[in-house]
């Protein structure tokens, strides 16, 4: 007998649903199983190793060991001066260029001289003029003090009249007042004689020192106003030896002590170090973004000239040095806390040469946030923990340091 049977193409959308749903479920489970072979697989391997105790250890060596206070920086010419002019006019020439080397009295540039010297002509014209007409009044008192001896003269024979001698003492008195003033304005002549004359000469601009041109700041043509403020043409320095101004953060400059020595690099030469001497701190700060900041500055020589204006300096103070001493990393030392609850000494663990590790006490010198100096406890050639199980330090773990070079070696 024929029994009908539900029978679905096998394009149904039912079936295409339900295999959808296998497929869903099928995939995530798939994936769950082979993350947690390889995880098992991951920790046989490793997991096991490490719970047994793997150390990492580092040989103890010879070095340096630098407490420094690091700023940023730029570098400037210890002596420089701004060359102006005193007088106005059109820049006719411009003697020097940039990079130019110049010497103490060397003609730099010209302003063009057309009306100082037709200033200085007039003046001393008028002056010709004023001491004409001195010569004039000379000549004319001198005929009025013998018109005067005269009427004296004859007044006293009684040979004139009041009238006529008081007439000829007047002339002789408004002769000498001419010459006075006269001579007062020959006086005022020659005094802007000499103050033309000397605008004259400022038209010619020489270099105050020897150095060389770092900077010009204007162009041959071009007009200067000097009636309210000296223009400046051009800069000149002494790059012999240099300064660096170095801004050091407020809660840094209270460690930095005159005469400290003092580092920096260069962004071209960063292997090579020049050294100063600190020499000035300017108490006046400079904010920025809210953080003040105070320049302290030192000089290095510059006998190569390599060195030059406005470059960027990593800065370096050093505020305590220890050279070829016993040196351990930081991330090796524990600090050890007294009954105040205060750190008063460290320790360090030792892997012995039999392959136990034992616990020491460690004095240390100069420190920084990623080396110490040992002064005394371990030794040069020891191999010191830098991980692993910590013993009884009667205080808490002194993190890890960032980017301290580390040899992995395994002690069971």
């Amino acid at each position: 007998m024929f029994e009908p049977r539900n029978i679905l193409p096998k394009t149904s959308p039912f079936l295409t649903r339900e295999r959808g749903r296998r497929a869903r479920w099928v995939m995530p489970a798939l994936t769950v199983a082979i993350l947690a072979i390889l995880g098992a697989g991951a920790w046989l391997l490793w997991g096991r190793e490490n719970a047994e105790g793997t150390l990492l250890t580092q040989k103890i060596a010879v070095g340096t060991v630098e407490d420094t206070v690091t700023a940023m920086g730029t570098l400037q010419p210890l002596q420089y001066v701004d060359v102006g002019t005193q007088v106005s006019g059109q820049i006719k020439v411009i003697h020097v260029d940039y990079g130019a080397t110049v010497q103490k009295g060397e003609l730099l540039a010209e302003v063009d001289p057309t009306l100082y010297e037709s200033r200085l002509n007039g003046d001393q014209a008028q002056l010709l003029n004023l001491r004409a007409q001195l010569a004039q009044r000379q000549a004319q008192r001198a005929l009025t003090e013998l018109q005067f001896k005269r009427q004296q003269e004859l007044l006293k024979e009684n040979a004139t009249s009041q009238d006529a001698f008081d007439s000829s003492d007047s002339a002789l008195k408004v002769a000498r007042a001419q010459i006075t003033q006269l001579e007062a304005q020959i006086q005022q002549t020659e005094s802007t004689l000499i103050g033309d004359r000397a605008n004259l000469g400022y038209t010619k601009i020489y270099a105050p020192m020897a150095g060389s041109v770092v900077n010009l700041a204007v162009k041959q043509g071009q007009t200067l106003n000097a009636n309210q403020t000296a223009p400046i043409v051009l800069r000149i320095a002494d790059l012999k030896t240099m300064t660096v101004w170095a801004q050091v953060s407020e809660a840094d400059v209270a460690k930095l002590k005159m005469g400290m020595d003092a580092y920096f690099t260069t962004l071209g030469s960063q292997e090579k170090r020049r050294y100063g001497k600190l020499r000035q701190i300017i108490p006046t700060p400079e904010i920025i973004n809210n953080i003040v900041l105070y320049d302290c500055l030192f000089d290095v020589a510059n006998p190569d000239g390599d060195l030059l204006t406005q470059m960027s300096a990593q800065v370096y103070f050093i505020a305590a040095q220890a050279k070829d001493v016993t040196v351990v990393p930081m991330a090796a030392l524990r600090p050890l806390r007294g009954e105040n609850g205060r750190i008063s000494r460290y320790s360090a663990r030792i892997v012995t040469d039999d392959g136990d590790v034992e616990t020491r006490e460690v004095e240390l010198g100069v420190t920084t946030r990623l080396t110490a100096e040992v002064k005394s406890g371990l030794k040069v050639g020891e191999e010191v923990v830098l991980n692993g199980p910590i013993g009884d330090t009667h205080g808490p773990q002194a993190p890890p340091q960032p980017n301290v070079p580390l040899r992995a070696g395994s002690r069971r």
